[in-house]
């Protein structure tokens, strides 16, 4: 079908009806990675939803696919799932009651679309959410390479991009400067990737996308949040369920499923294995079968009720399930672990020790950070929950471990490092990780993203860049996000510090110069403070040990 848009695009769906002719209510899926790819199953769940009587609307989004106009990257999504929504609302095999379901690209127009506030939407189910309140392209204000020329190449053109990327040598690329035409190193010249580069502070290019308090506040919607503990990107899905729960009208009917799952599988349903960690079989859930009992409640009113708890997250290491009435747990309680050492925390082999004792006093740790030289993101080409030791053999990694616990530790909801540190350098980078060091010594990364990181200059937030004074001791956050996992007896804890992550993160090359032309490099002198007056800590919420 050829759906109207109001300024005269139409924009292509496949639909799939019941078997019976009549008036059901409608189910919407916008993508720009085409209607017709196989990932994403579409026929697969146009015949399940179809033959439970719903109507399932799978739609290319503004040029992408057979849809005709100019694909703008979210720009056109509100108007244009407002208006989609309402054309299906007024058609005659639709009932004037619509839904909205996908992943990623797919979850956030969702968002988008609601907040155009289509009167017939009535409820939406994102999944894994993508979108500028995340990172996408920047992370605590560094450049995140392994999304930005892959993903927007995928989506610089009217059909599948993907495949292109054939035999790309991708440090060639990456290690292309200045930052601005690395697109061109790859082979074309993307128009998006030169957007980004030329707006690296959070300003009013990016703010239209943003969800702020006010925003939620108009989001009076019931919804079904999806995301996973080791998805890239949960950082959004996070933002949405946190700001419908604290200002949205419909805060009583927000729903989280949160499982040990990394993007792909938030929509396939999981796998009892991933990277080093094993997990139960019930660990995989059926999601068709999930979605369908939020819509038979919420769009077709068939059932009294939405048989499903406020927050359900899947708790690693312990491998269990936990339902909670709010996400985070109330009795939830942030402890601070403090960094310690004798001033010689570099690599596994150091002296960097974690305790719950406050920071003496303590000499610094140090250590030169190469751009050209920057620690690996990935092991064995995967940036999975994996052994990290081989990457904690380096100097330029300060590693901190606690001693083996006696009693299983439980950690449920948001972490943050809060870092003291100083540099010689004008601008740099620190990064964090928290890991669970096993009996036999694996250390195996947890978390959504391949690290947290913090660029100097966005310190005091992403609207304002500050250089920093050479040599001078600042306060650094750096976000770990959320994860839902169990220490057991006989494991450490285990904080890494470093300043880069390679290919994940763009190497800040150090001279304070502005990000998208800077053409120069060198090494930056780095040293970590963990002393009374600057007490370095990972802040962990903690759950009563029952």
């Amino acid at each position: 079908m050829r759906i109207p848009m109001r300024d005269g695009v139409r924009l292509s769906a496949d639909v799939w009806f019941p078997p019976d002719s009549g008036r059901y209510p409608a189910l919407l899926i916008r993508t720009p990675y085409l209607k017709t790819r196989g990932l994403f199953k579409f026929p697969e769940h146009g015949a399940f939803f179809a033959s439970r009587g719903y109507v399932l609307v799978v739609q290319d989004v503004r040029g992408r696919g057979d849809s005709e106009g100019e694909y703008n990257f979210y720009l056109t999504d509100a108007d244009d799932g407002y208006d989609t929504v309402e054309w299906m609302a007024t058609q005659p095999w639709c009932n004037g009651r619509v839904g909205m379901l996908g992943f990623s690209y797919l979850g956030e127009v969702q968002w988008l679309a609601a907040r155009a506030r289509p009167p017939h939407l009535v409820c939406i189910a994102p999944t894994a959410s993508g979108a500028l309140d995340g990172i996408f392209n920047y992370l605590g204000g560094a450049v995140v390479m392994g999304w930005a020329i892959p993903w927007l190449n995928l989506v610089s053109g009217r059909i599948y991009q993907g495949d292109n990327v054939t035999g790309t040598d991708w440090d060639q690329v990456f290690q292309h400067r200045p930052l601005l035409t690395m697109d061109e190193a790859f082979g074309r010249r993307i128009p998006f990737y030169r957007a980004f580069m030329e707006h690296p502070d959070w300003d009013p290019h990016w703010k239209k996308l943003h969800f702020d308090p006010e925003v939620y506040r108009s989001l009076d919607i019931p919804a079904l949040h999806v995301t996973g503990w080791f998805d890239g990107d949960q950082p959004t899905a996070m933002h949405r369920w946190r700001g419908m729960t604290a200002h949205s009208p419909s805060r009583e009917q927000q729903y989280l499923l949160a499982g040990p799952w990394t993007h792909n599988d938030t929509f396939l349903g999981g796998k009892i294995k991933l990277g080093d960690m094993d997990f139960s079989s019930d660990s995989v859930v059926d999601n068709k079968a999930l979605h369908l009992a939020f819509f038979d409640h919420y769009l077709k009113r068939v059932t009294p009720k939405f048989d499903f708890p406020r927050a359900r997250v899947y708790v690693t290491g312990l491998n269990q399930w936990r339902s909670f009435d709010q996400y985070p747990p109330a009795d939830a309680r942030f402890r601070p672990l403090y960094l310690h050492s004798g001033g010689r925390a570099n690599s596994a082999t150091g002296d960097g020790r974690l305790s719950w004792d406050s920071a003496a006093d303590e000499p610094p740790d140090g250590f030169t950070f190469d751009p050209r030289n920057p620690v690996p993101s990935k092991l064995n080409g995967e940036d999975l929950p994996l052994d990290h030791r081989p990457i904690e053999r380096r100097d330029d990694v300060l590693v901190y471990t606690s001693d083996p616990l006696a009693d299983r530790l439980e950690v449920i909801g948001r972490s943050h490092v809060e870092l003291f540190a100083a540099s010689d350098a004008r601008d740099t980078d620190f990064t964090a990780k928290i890991l669970d060091v096993y009996p036999d010594g694996r250390a195996v990364k947890l978390g959504t993203l391949p690290t947290g990181v913090i660029r100097a200059r966005y310190r005091n937030g992403l609207e304002r860049p500050e250089l920093l004074t050479p040599g001078k001791p600042e306060k650094f956050r750096i976000e770990l996000f959320d994860f839902a996992h169990a220490f057991l007896p006989g494991h450490s804890l285990r904080i890494e510090i470093s300043s880069s992550a390679y290919p994940f993160i763009a190497p800040n090359q150090n001279t304070g110069n502005p990000i998208p032309t800077d053409t120069e490099w060198r090494s930056a002198r780095q040293t970590v403070f963990h002393d009374r007056a600057r007490p370095s800590h990972v802040a962990l919420p903690v759950m009563p040990n029952r």
